[in-house]
Parts: C-alpha cells; structure tokens; sequence
C-alpha cells in the first residue's frame, strides 16, 4: 500500500479495525493505530501537527481522517458509542448471528440503476417517504417461525401487526388495480402439536379489515425439491405429511381494476393438445358433473398462442441466480441469506401483474430477486431490506445493468485487512 492511502483505503483500514477488534470494540487510541498500521500510514504522519484554519491551531490531520470515517459508519448504523466509555465505539446493533442490522432512521442507498434503488433501512419509514405509484408489490417477510432464522423474525403474537404495519404505507401508494403478492412460511404450528397455526389466515383477515386489501387468489408456489418437513411431526412422529408448498396471497384494495392479464403469461400447448388442434377439435358430445362440463364437437379447435396457467407455480428452489448470488457472498466473505426464492417465481408475477415501466416494490428485500427480475422485464423497482449484509453481495449481480452505481462506503464495505 502507498505511503499516502486514498480516502477509500483508509476508510477500509477503520472498519477493519473495528471487524477485527474484541468483541468489535476500540476505544479511540487503539483505532489509531489499528488503522494506522493497516493503511499503511508513517508513524510521522500518525503522530504530526499542521496548522488548520484562519486561527492556524496545530491539528493531527490522521485523526481528523480516521474520526470522520468513524462518524461515517456511525451514520451508517455501523457503529455507535459505547455508553458511559469515553472514546469508545462498538459495531452496532448486530443481530445474534452478528448481522448488520439498520438502526431506525437510517436509510442508505446500498446501490441502484436506471431504473431502480436498493435502500438499506426500515421499509415502513422508507415507503411512507415515497411520492411514486406502485403498481405491484412482491415480497416474502421473514415467516413467523418458532426457530427465527439468522435475521430474526416477529413472534406469532406479534406477527399480525408486524405485516401490518409493513404493508400499510406501500397500499397507501398503490395504483388503482395494483397489486400485493405476499409469501408467507407454511409450516408453523401450534406449541407441542402437529397442528398448524392459523396466524396466515389472521394476517388475511387484519390485511381485509385493516387496509382494505381483497384476496383475489391463493397462488400455489409447488417447490418439489424442498426439504422434508416438518421433520418431527412427518419424520419422526409420522403423524404427518411432508409439504411442498407455499402459498403466495395475491391481494389487491380494488379487484375490478387490476392490472392482471393471463396473455402475458401463456404457457406453449402440450403435444397432446397440439395435435387435437390439429385434427379439428373434440369428436366427443358428452356431459360431464351432472350437467356443469358439455364437451361438443369441435371443442378446442381453434389454434391459441397458448394456454393459460394453472394458479400452482412449480418452480423448485435452486437456481442460477441464487447460485451467483451465493458466490458473491462468499467472494466478500459474508453470511449468505438462508432463504431465497427462486427468480422464476417473482418473473412470473411481474409478467402477468405489470407492464414495462411500471413500479414494483419489495419491503424485504432479501437478496432483492425482486429488484433483479424488474430490471430484467424493463420495469423500475425499490426494495428495501434491514441487513446490509444481504445488500451488498446482492450488488454484484447487477454491475452490468444500465446506471450501476454504487457508494463508496457500501464498496468497500465488509473491510478486510490487505
């Protein structure tokens, strides 16, 4: 490293002196020469006096740099002070698993593009700000488990209001006819018991009598390479089956208006049908359900672009892009998010929900598949999430689109000694 480190080297060199310190924890001499040592800095230059200003009062120049990087991360919600200890900072506010989480009121922009920014902050404070239409919101919150993974999550007390409150100011910001796609964890049950909670269909509830929201469908998400589950009850004590599925709540404040339209969505015909087609549709005249199905002559004769979805989306959980995006986590040495979506799933409903241009929005943000399918489908979209450490691998994959950019702070964030 040079003997005078640029702003960004030595703004690297403090976080890393706080990454690596006990219990992530210096008071302010030790962060000097922490930093010091790490940026390459002479021990001249740590230790000498220029004069500053009109009154020309003699200042250590490296403190000054290395205390505005501290209060930089602090703004961060990186660090805070430690109460009651003179000089002294700690990294803040890490969950139990030692993840970044922002502090409340800090909104940072983790990275963007042309059409599109990821904030790393509180969603309900960040959209309440907003002054866009949304046309579409998909998300996945944190499911109300007994067990909370890595990030945490509500208890199932709490959880009604939890999603809530979340989705309140986003409804306040839909378009007419737009949409709220919300994936919610199946498997939860009650204490001790294989039976399952209905905190789901409290949260629908709360979602109708509390913001209006309408439930225009309960859309099957099939995943059959999920893991068996749930373990004890299916495994151990076999009194149940393993799931599959999920249920994504496709809900919306004004159903007559939606901006839905199966043409965007249409699946290629099976061969079967392909060639019934062919042959000129049905031959049968027969009644099927006591009167509910006639199948005529000639049914099914007319060639259609293709055939309209099934409401069960048979995606499984593995793919391409969550494998990037596990590479980039582990390239900058950070904890890789536990619970990913495959992108097909979020593709899906931003075809068949919005059209180019239009605003799609996630308040959970996660590994912003969300984000990353909008930018491919030409639409913009805002997500927010509170762990900058899923934000940032999350930034590589989107390098290559129109106007990444990134700052500088978030670049260089985790910082590892050279």
């Amino acid at each position: 490293m040079s003997a005078v480190p640029t702003q960004l080297q030595l703004f690297a060199a403090v976080a890393a002196a706080y990454a690596d310190a006990a219990g992530g924890r210096l008071d302010n001499e030790g962060l000097y020469i922490a930093a010091g040592d790490r940026a390459g800095v002479p021990e001249g230059e740590r230790r000498g006096r220029r004069p500053v200003g009109t009154s020309a009062q003699p200042r250590n120049l490296f403190h000054r740099a290395v205390r505005w990087h501290q209060q930089t991360l602090k703004h961060m919600g990186v660090l805070r002070r430690v109460p009651g200890e003179r000089g002294v900072w700690e990294l803040a506010d890490r969950t139990g698993s030692g993840l970044h989480r922002a502090l409340p009121g800090v909104r940072l922009v983790a990275f963007s593009t042309t059409l599109g920014v990821a904030i790393w902050g509180d969603c309900i404070d960040t959209f309440e700000r907003l002054d866009s239409p949304i046309t579409l919101c998909i998300t996945s919150p944190p499911y109300c488990l007994s067990v909370p993974r890595s990030y945490g999550n509500p208890k199932e007390a709490d959880y009604t209001d939890f999603i809530v409150a979340s989705l309140k100011p986003i409804v306040r910001h839909l378009v007419p006819g737009g949409s709220i796609c919300l994936n919610l964890g199946q498997d939860i049950f009650l204490p001790n018991s294989p039976a399952r909670s209905m905190v789901n269909e409290r949260v629908l509830l709360a979602l109708h009598d509390r913001l209006g929201l309408k439930l225009l469908d309960r859309l099957v998400w099939h995943n059959g390479s999920k893991p068996p589950a749930p373990t004890h009850w299916a495994s151990v004590k076999r009194v149940q089956l393993n799931a599959t599925y999920e249920f994504i709540y496709w809900l919306s404040p004004s159903p007559e208006l939606v901006h839905a339209d199966n043409r965007r969505v249409l699946q290629p015909h099976t061969k079967k049908h392909r060639r019934l087609i062919d042959a000129g549709g049905e031959r049968r005249d027969a009644v099927y359900g006591d009167g509910a199905y006639h199948v005529r002559p000639g049914s099914f004769s007319n060639p259609t672009t293709g055939k309209i979805p099934r409401n069960v989306l048979q995606y499984g959980g593995r793919c391409a892009d969550t494998l990037r995006y596990r590479r980039d986590a582990a390239a900058l040495r950070l904890p890789a998010h536990g619970a990913t979506m495959p992108l097909s799933v979020p593709d899906f409903l931003i075809r068949f929900l919005s059209e180019p241009g239009d605003i799609i929005a996630d308040p959970f943000g996660g590994t912003v598949k969300t984000g990353i399918a909008a930018e491919r489908l030409g639409r913009r979209w805002m997500v927010t999430e509170h762990m900058l450490d899923f934000l940032r691998p999350a930034a590589e994959r989107f390098r290559d689109f129109d106007g990444f950019s990134m700052p500088d702070d978030v670049e260089v964030w985790p910082c590892k000694a050279a």
